[in-house]
């Protein structure tokens, strides 16, 4: 049951039901270095350039999971209204926030990073995506995209990602368990997509909403 592929995942999206006011929200999580940026391009892309929430544009280096007030009151509340969103935008470099972001209200919002899968988030879903990578393989794709300097980083973050999904996990909740072929990091990446354990939310012959 490995046939849902991207263009046929992002036929089917605009018919699921809203689910964040008149946004159908759809997350995108998995592990850091899984490939989720590149996932979560090509599938706005796909559906005409659908806005993208990034949440390491919410989390800082002292809270990197620590984001959902910042989600819920910038951007969820404001959609849930119909309205545009504007948040906030971290500057890591600068280490604060520096800037920020628009989101309008459109039929499809994407939500992408690590954790957009947990327990406070999901009720405002219309679907969410697990990229299936495991943690290992996502660490090396990490440091061979962010380099040696940033190993230290990489050790903490780790860390802090584990705690996380421990105390709140998303894999067990995900609609679709979403698979690459090919090199997602070269811009070569094929999908497919099974069932994940919470499939009643999939479209079509994934799950219950037709």
């Amino acid at each position: 049951m490995n046939d849902l592929t991207l263009p046929r995942l992002a036929a089917l999206v605009p018919g699921l039901a809203p689910s964040c006011g008149p946004v159908r929200l759809v997350a995108v999580d998995g592990h850091a270095g899984a490939g989720k940026t590149t996932l979560t391009a090509r599938l706005a892309e796909r559906l005409g350039g659908a806005p993208v929430v990034h949440t390491d544009d919410l989390a800082t280096h002292e809270e990197p999971f620590a984001w959902t007030e910042r989600l819920a009151a910038q951007v969820l509340g404001p959609l849930s209204r119909g309205e545009t969103a504007h948040h906030e935008v971290y500057d890591w470099t600068a280490r604060r926030f520096a800037g920020s972001r628009e989101v309008p209200p459109a039929p499809v919002v994407l939500l992408e990073g690590v954790g957009t899968g947990r327990a406070a988030v999901r009720p405002l879903l219309a679907l969410l995506l697990w990229l299936e990578v495991d943690q290992d393989t996502a660490r090396r794709r990490g440091l061979l995209r962010d380099g040696p300097e940033l190993a230290h980083f990489w050790t903490g973050w780790t860390r802090e990602e584990d705690a996380h999904f421990a105390a709140d996990p998303s894999r067990p909740f995900a609609d679709l368990l979403v698979r690459q072929t090919g090199d997602g990091h070269a811009g070569h990446a094929g999908y497919t997509a099974d069932p994940g354990p919470g499939a009643r939310r999939a479209p079509g012959p994934y799950g219950d909403r037709q």
